[in-house]
Formats: C-alpha cells, sequence, structure tokens
C-alpha cells in the first residue's frame, strides 16, 4: 500500500495548481478591516467585504486553504448538527426559523461563489445520509416529514435498503437522498475565493501569523511577527485555533481530527458499482464515516478520528474502517492519507460574538463548515460594514463550555468523544 501525504492537504494539493505566491506582513499597515484567517470564512469576509469597497488587509499564518477548509471532506449539507425540531424547542420556531433561512442561502452561496470563481471546484448536487440502524432510519423520516410540513423543503426524500445499496455499493438500512446538498474540491474553493478576494482589491497576507490583538475604542491593533496592522474593526476567523489569540475562547472550543484518505482511481467495474450517481455520504454515526468519489474516480473516505495525539500512519487506520464499509476495494491501493483539525461545539452549532465592540469571531462549525462558514464570512462582513443584524441571529444562539479547566478540559472532551465511538458498535 502506498499512502503519501506530501502536502498537508493530501490528496487535495496533489490534485490542484500550484498555488499564488503572496507576500508576508512585513510592515506596519492600516486598513478598514483586518480578516485573521485565510480559510474558507475569512476569505468570505474578505470577499464581501472588498467588494463592497473596504480597505481589506488578510492574514493568513501559513497559505489560504491550509488548515481545515484545504483538507475536508468536501462535503454541503443541510441545516446543522441539531435537528430542526431540536433547535425550535430549545430556542423557540422564530429563531429556529432564522438559522434554516441563514443555513438554506449558504448553500445557495457557495454554489454561486464556485460557479463564479472557482469552477475548478466541481461542486456537484446529491448527498445520502446512510442510517447505521433502524433508529437513525425513523428519526431521519421524521426529519424529512417535518421540514416539508413546516419549512417547505423538498429536496430530501427517504431511501430504503436496497435503493440506498444501490446508489452507494454498501449496506445500510435505509437513508436519505438530498438533492439540496453536494459536494466539491474545498482547496479549489478556497483557492478561487482567494483570487476573487483580491481582484475585488483585498489584501492576502501569507505566512503572517497574527501574535495578538490590542483593542482600544475604534482603533484596533493586530500585531504579528514582523509587523502590525491598524483596523476599525477585526474579524477573528481561524476557527479550532481562536483561542491562541482569545484565551478567553478556549471553553468553547473542541478539538477533533479527522483522518482521511484516497484510493488509486477504481477500476471501471468498482467505480460503476461504487456511487454510480456520484453522490456524497455521510452515516449516522456519532464519529461518523463520510466518503465521496473524486472527479479522476478515487474514492475520497473519511473514517476514524483521533483526540490526543496523532498517529504515525494514518492511512491504515482509515484503510481498516474503509474496508469494512467497501470490502471489494482490496485490491485497491491507498496512494494518499491526511488530516485536519476539526472545531467542535458542545451543541454542535456555530459560535458566533463579539470579544469587544470591533472584534467579531465565528468558530466552531462541528464538521459541516464547507457550508456554514461561507455565510458566516458573509455575516462577520454584514456586521463590519454596520448592519449586524443577521450576524446577531448567530451570535444569539447560547455558547455552552466544555467541561473542565485548562488542564482537564482537553482529555474530558476526548474521553466523551471516545464514550460515543462504543456507543457506535452498539
Amino acid at each position: 500500500m502506498k499512502a503519501s501525504s506530501a502536502a498537508p492537504q493530501g490528496y487535495y494539493a496533489a490534485s490542484s495548481e500550484t498555488p499564488a505566491l503572496r507576500g508576508a506582513l512585513n510592515s506596519d499597515m492600516r486598513a478598514d478591516i483586518c480578516v485573521i484567517g485565510g480559510g474558507f470564512t475569512g476569505l468570505t469576509a474578505a470577499l464581501h467585504l472588498a467588494r463592497a469597497g473596504a480597505r481589506v488587509i488578510l492574514l493568513e499564518a501559513e497559505t489560504v486553504g491550509f488548515a481545515a477548509s484545504g483538507r475536508n471532506g468536501g462535503q454541503i449539507h443541510t441545516g446543522y448538527r441539531m435537528s430542526q425540531p431540536g433547535l425550535e424547542k430549545w430556542l423557540g420556531r422564530v429563531h429556529a426559523h432564522d438559522l434554516w433561512d441563514l443555513c438554506e442561502e449558504s448553500k445557495a452561496l457557495v454554489r454561486a461563489l464556485a460557479a463564479e470563481l472557482a469552477p475548478e471546484a466541481n461542486v456537484t448536487d446529491g448527498l445520502i445520509i446512510a442510517a447505521h440502524d433502524r433508529a437513525a432510519l425513523r428519526e431521519l423520516g421524521e426529519e424529512i416529514e417535518h421540514l416539508s410540513k413546516h419549512y417547505s423543503y423538498s429536496a430530501a426524500r427517504m431511501i430504503d435498503a436496497n435503493e440506498t445499496h444501490r446508489l452507494i455499493g454498501a449496506d445500510y438500512f435505509g437513508g436519505k437522498l438530498d438533492m439540496g446538498g453536494g459536494h466539491l474540491h474545498p482547496l479549489r474553493y478556497a483557492r478561487g475565493l482567494a483570487r476573487g478576494a483580491e481582484t475585488a482589491g483585498a489584501t492576502i497576507l501569507e505566512h503572517s501569523r497574527a501574535r495578538s490583538i490590542e483593542t482600544s475604542g475604534k482603533k484596533n491593533i493586530v500585531y504579528g511577527e514582523s509587523g502590525k496592522v491598524t483596523a476599525d474593526f477585526v474579524l477573528l476567523a481561524t476557527d479550532a485555533f481562536s483561542a491562541d489569540l482569545a484565551p478567553e475562547l478556549a471553553p468553547y472550543i473542541g478539538h477533533v481530527e479527522s483522518f482521511m484518505s484516497a484510493t488509486a482511481p477504481l477500476p471501471p467495474a468498482l467505480g460503476e458499482q461504487i456511487l454510480p450517481m456520484n453522490a456524497a455520504v455521510a452515516d449516522t454515526r456519532h464519529v461518523l464515516d463520510y466518503y465521496r468519489k473524486s472527479d479522476d474516480g478515487r474514492l475520497l473516505f473519511a473514517g476514524r478520528e483521533g483526540y490526543w495525539n496523532l498517529p504515525a500512519d494514518i492511512a491504515p487506520i482509515v484503510r481498516r474502517r474503509m474496508l469494512q464499509v467497501f470490502p471489494m476495494l482490496k485490491s485497491v491501493p491507498t496512494e494518499y492519507a491526511w488530516s485536519g483539525t476539526v472545531g467542535i461545539t458542545v451543541t454542535r452549532l456555530p459560535h458566533f460574538g463579539r470579544l469587544s465592540p470591533r472584534v467579531l469571531f465565528a468558530h466552531g462549525y462541528s464538521g459541516q463548515g464547507v457550508a456554514l462558514t461561507s455565510i458566516g464570512g458573509k455575516l462577520m462582513a454584514e456586521a463590519a460594514l454596520g448592519n449586524s443584524g443577521r450576524f446577531d441571529v448567530m451570535a444569539r444562539v447560547p455558547a455552552k463550555k466544555f467541561p473542565g479547566g485548562p488542564w482537564l478540559r482537553k482529555p474530558l472532551v476526548a474521553a466523551a468523544l471516545f464514550a460515543f465511538k462504543i456507543a457506535d458498535a452498539f
């Protein structure tokens, strides 16, 4: 088995064009808004701000799409990790409906931005949520009925075990086929957003790690290693790593390492058998399997997670799980394996808010960030431009702290997630 990860984005980097070369922060600069983070959230914010005429400087510690935005499963989901009935019970029907509208807008926004700025990201419609047991199948059916009745959502339908097997090539109890969901090449999308933001006038500086933020009235200063940016607003868009700059956010952020792999291109017979309609798949386990086919016919499979130290070799861990789902791939080698840090919250909903009146943050997309990060960046841009109403729809979602202090939080989160993994086996 050959498993290579010459770049941290694995197959995604290998299947993308050489990225543009960008300068670093090496002097003192002035901007209307300083965006910290060159992932989907920060790039979308910079794009919308620049198109509105703002002077924008974006600081990225590594390169555009270096972290989760360039390494994820590329899946476009409908809704949130909490069901709409759950949101209605928790937040009330009005707030839940407002959140639903933002999520629907997020999917349309991704499709529109990809079509305009990154057609090479190849957005493909279709996402199957595969039920790993009968209880999960029943819940999917109840969800579809609720969304149809109360949200007029008609893009999803239930599929039985036979149709699920035909559309996936693996056995489940049934599932939900959502044509409102889909998938794309995430690193190509991130780089397309960056090109669009620069064309609109934004300045993107790479290898420019922000070290601290100083706030004082209407003036905020972001300090780097070799320079600083003075700005009216600062947008913190660093997801799982937000606490590096804002330690007060640490209790609200959990970290999971998600492992992904890419096989060699599938032989034609297997390519017809596995995912013949080219939908993406995510199952209903707590520690879920999620996978799709690439443009060149590989199976991109994610199916295990890490909560503490990264293993030296990711490929065998993912491969064992992949072969449990698709035993017919035993003779197909794994050619790439990589990992990425996912920022999660206790509620599994994104956490938006303000560190000060002119310093905003957004993080914690909890595995559904391909769509939600794009609307997150747009909402941050709107708020910085003086219209915070829609940003506050997200910011009003109550945040909950993970248990434990600085020393116990990480092991307690790891223990809880490991317990979910054990529960999946029964």
